[in-house]
């Protein structure tokens, strides 16, 4: 089999010479290409150029959250075809790796290189469905290009905690679950809308044609499996029935007032795949196939822990059996 590694020299959990052992591995089973990304965007590029080579079977990345998104959208830029284009797989080399362990993935990045030359020499694999956000019609973000995404992304609270991490890393922190968990204080203790939120969900009515609405939200979370997240260890469930075997779930809530958030944040480390967070102020919605959200005011948007900057509105399809994964 014909493979591209694509390997992030910036990974969080692994070392040059750890890579330099994964990779020979790797080429023991496979007929091996071996790049490194350079700059951001660039494992995108890499997965594009495999795709439309027509030489490439399957595409490994060996990084974090962020490096899969890229090699995914790479894959997918002229569109989901998962009979012709290459597979992927996926070495997790962060901080978090939600999506290698969302496949059911071991998070040491030796035991996943020894479960995927499993995987490989007993041919196993699964189509997964994807999320794909682009800008919305008539609105001032139209011509924002569409971009999938693999596991999460975030409107408003959440997309502004991934902002703050992403400008401490540029200062020179280390991505620890410490860090989140500061800028989520101060993200919370800034929120100008934490009483009325200004987010809109638009979705398909009950009877052809018409629109349901849902305003005042203050946060929107969407996912396409479960967890979400993950608290160091321990599992994170907004939407536990999210899955890659369906549409998108999105879980909101219309309030973040010290005792809603309270009371959530309780819920959410305590939530498991049968029960996630209920009560007044939470909406919560499964296997979407399309809906979009407004905002009154520019917001922090996310997807997959990549921040993208502000947005006003953002239109979501969730597309099946969009990719071929090695597991």
């Amino acid at each position: 089999m014909r493979a591209l590694l694509v390997v992030n020299p910036a990974a969080t959990t692994t070392s040059a010479r750890t890579r330099e052992v994964l990779a020979h591995a790797l080429a023991s089973d496979l007929k091996l290409e071996v790049a490194q990304t350079q700059y951001r965007g660039h494992a995108r590029d890499l997965a594009r150029q495999a795709t439309e080579s027509g030489q490439i079977d399957l595409v490994v990345a060996l990084g974090g959250d962020g490096t899969v998104n890229e090699v995914v959208n790479g894959l997918l830029a002229n569109g989901p075809d998962p009979d012709s284009h290459p597979r992927l797989a996926v070495v997790p080399g962060g901080s978090t790796n939600v999506f290698a362990r969302a496949l059911g993935l071991p998070n040491d990045v030796v035991e996943a290189t020894g479960a995927l030359l499993d995987a490989l020499r007993d041919g196993t694999e699964r189509t997964i469905g994807l999320g794909l956000a682009a800008g919305t019609p008539g609105t001032e973000d139209e011509g924002v290009p569409e971009r999938w995404f693999t596991f999460c992304a975030g409107f408003g609270f959440d997309a502004g905690v991934v902002g703050r991490v992403e400008q401490q890393r540029e200062r020179g922190k280390r991505s620890t679950h410490a860090l989140y968990v500061r800028q989520v204080v101060r993200q919370f203790l800034g929120e100008a809308n934490r009483r009325r939120g200004i987010i809109t969900l638009e979705r398909p009515g009950g009877t052809e044609g018409t629109v349901e609405r849902d305003e005042n939200l203050a946060l929107a979370i969407i996912c396409n499996t479960a967890p979400w997240s993950y608290l160091g260890n321990r599992p994170i469930y907004p939407s536990p029935d999210a899955s890659f075997d369906a549409g998108l779930d999105l879980f909101a809530l219309s309030k973040l007032s010290p005792p809603a958030v309270t009371r959530y944040v309780t819920q959410l480390l305590a939530s498991t795949p049968e029960r996630g967070p209920r009560g007044k102020h939470a909406l919560s919605l499964h296997d979407l196939t399309n809906f979009t959200l407004h905002s009154q005011v520019p917001l922090p948007f996310q997807m997959d822990g990549d921040h993208l900057g502000l947005r006003t509105s953002v239109t979501f399809t969730g597309v099946r059996r969009a990719l071929r994964v090695i597991v």
